[in-house]
Protein backbone atom coordinates (compact mmCIF):
# COMPACT_ATOMS: atom_id res chain seq x y z
CA UNK A 1 0.00 0.00 0.00
CA UNK A 2 1.49 3.32 -1.08
CA UNK A 3 -0.12 6.61 -0.11
CA UNK A 4 0.41 9.68 -2.28
CA UNK A 5 -1.17 12.45 -0.24
CA UNK A 6 -4.86 11.44 -0.22
CA UNK A 7 -4.48 8.94 -3.08
CA UNK A 8 -3.48 5.31 -2.63
CA UNK A 9 -1.96 2.56 -4.76
CA UNK A 10 -2.66 -1.04 -3.81
CA UNK A 11 -0.12 -3.26 -5.57
CA UNK A 12 -1.05 -6.92 -6.00
CA UNK A 13 1.24 -9.76 -7.02
CA UNK A 14 0.90 -13.45 -7.78
CA UNK A 15 -2.63 -14.69 -8.29
CA UNK A 16 -5.86 -12.85 -7.61
CA UNK A 17 -8.40 -15.59 -7.13
CA UNK A 18 -10.92 -17.03 -4.66
CA UNK A 19 -8.16 -17.75 -2.13
CA UNK A 20 -6.33 -14.41 -2.33
CA UNK A 21 -9.18 -11.98 -3.05
CA UNK A 22 -10.20 -11.78 0.64
CA UNK A 23 -6.74 -10.43 1.51
CA UNK A 24 -7.11 -7.64 -1.03
CA UNK A 25 -10.65 -7.05 0.18
CA UNK A 26 -9.32 -6.44 3.71
CA UNK A 27 -6.76 -3.98 2.37
CA UNK A 28 -9.47 -2.19 0.40
CA UNK A 29 -11.64 -1.94 3.52
CA UNK A 30 -8.77 -0.37 5.48
CA UNK A 31 -8.16 2.11 2.67
CA UNK A 32 -11.82 3.08 2.39
CA UNK A 33 -11.92 3.92 6.12
CA UNK A 34 -9.42 6.71 5.38
CA UNK A 35 -11.59 8.30 2.65
CA UNK A 36 -9.02 8.50 -0.16
CA UNK A 37 -9.57 10.82 -3.11
CA UNK A 38 -8.37 8.13 -5.53
CA UNK A 39 -7.67 4.40 -5.41
CA UNK A 40 -5.47 2.67 -7.99
CA UNK A 41 -5.16 -1.10 -7.87
CA UNK A 42 -1.95 -2.16 -9.59
CA UNK A 43 -2.14 -5.64 -11.12
CA UNK A 44 1.20 -5.33 -12.96
CA UNK A 45 2.66 -8.30 -11.08
CA UNK A 46 -0.45 -10.50 -11.22
CA UNK A 47 -0.04 -13.66 -13.29
CA UNK A 48 -3.60 -14.96 -12.93
CA UNK A 49 -6.85 -13.03 -12.49
CA UNK A 50 -9.91 -15.11 -11.63
CA UNK A 51 -13.54 -14.06 -11.52
CA UNK A 52 -13.30 -13.51 -7.74
CA UNK A 53 -10.64 -10.87 -8.37
CA UNK A 54 -12.66 -9.21 -11.11
CA UNK A 55 -15.71 -9.18 -8.85
CA UNK A 56 -13.68 -7.51 -6.11
CA UNK A 57 -12.52 -4.80 -8.51
CA UNK A 58 -16.10 -4.11 -9.61
CA UNK A 59 -17.27 -4.07 -5.99
CA UNK A 60 -14.52 -1.65 -4.99
CA UNK A 61 -15.48 0.69 -7.82
CA UNK A 62 -19.11 0.53 -6.70
CA UNK A 63 -18.23 1.17 -3.04
CA UNK A 64 -16.26 4.27 -3.96
CA UNK A 65 -19.10 5.66 -6.05
CA UNK A 66 -18.54 9.28 -6.96
CA UNK A 67 -16.64 10.01 -3.74
CA UNK A 68 -13.24 8.94 -5.10
CA UNK A 69 -11.59 8.10 -8.38
CA UNK A 70 -10.85 4.48 -9.18
CA UNK A 71 -8.56 2.90 -11.74
CA UNK A 72 -6.81 -0.39 -12.37
CA UNK A 73 -3.34 -0.94 -13.79
CA UNK A 74 -3.55 -4.07 -15.94
CA UNK A 75 -1.36 -4.19 -19.02
CA UNK A 76 -0.60 -7.88 -19.35
CA UNK A 77 -2.52 -10.69 -21.03
CA UNK A 78 -3.28 -12.27 -17.65
CA UNK A 79 -5.03 -9.14 -16.40
CA UNK A 80 -5.92 -6.60 -19.07
CA UNK A 81 -7.40 -9.10 -21.50
CA UNK A 82 -9.82 -10.78 -19.04
CA UNK A 83 -10.99 -7.40 -17.72
CA UNK A 84 -11.69 -6.25 -21.27
CA UNK A 85 -13.39 -9.50 -22.29
CA UNK A 86 -15.91 -9.24 -19.45
CA UNK A 87 -16.53 -5.55 -20.16
CA UNK A 88 -15.02 -4.06 -17.02
CA UNK A 89 -13.04 -1.62 -19.16
CA UNK A 90 -16.40 0.09 -19.68
CA UNK A 91 -16.98 0.30 -15.91
CA UNK A 92 -13.66 1.72 -14.73
CA UNK A 93 -10.43 2.89 -16.32
CA UNK A 94 -7.73 0.35 -17.09
CA UNK A 95 -4.23 1.70 -17.68
CA UNK A 96 -0.74 0.45 -18.50
CA UNK A 97 1.01 2.24 -15.62
CA UNK A 98 0.24 3.79 -12.27
CA UNK A 99 1.31 7.19 -13.59
CA UNK A 100 -1.12 6.92 -16.53
CA UNK A 101 -3.90 6.00 -14.12
CA UNK A 102 -3.27 9.05 -11.94
CA UNK A 103 -3.05 11.37 -14.95
CA UNK A 104 -6.45 10.12 -16.12
CA UNK A 105 -7.96 10.39 -12.64
CA UNK A 106 -6.74 13.96 -12.30
CA UNK A 107 -8.44 14.78 -15.59
CA UNK A 108 -11.66 13.36 -14.16
CA UNK A 109 -11.74 10.20 -16.21
CA UNK A 110 -11.77 7.02 -14.16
Amino acid sequence: MEWRDQDVVLAVSGELDLVTAPDLSESVALVLEKSPTAVVIDLSDVGFLASAGMSLLASTHQQLGSEAGFAVVADGPATGRPLTLVGLDGVFGIYATVDEAFVALRKGRS
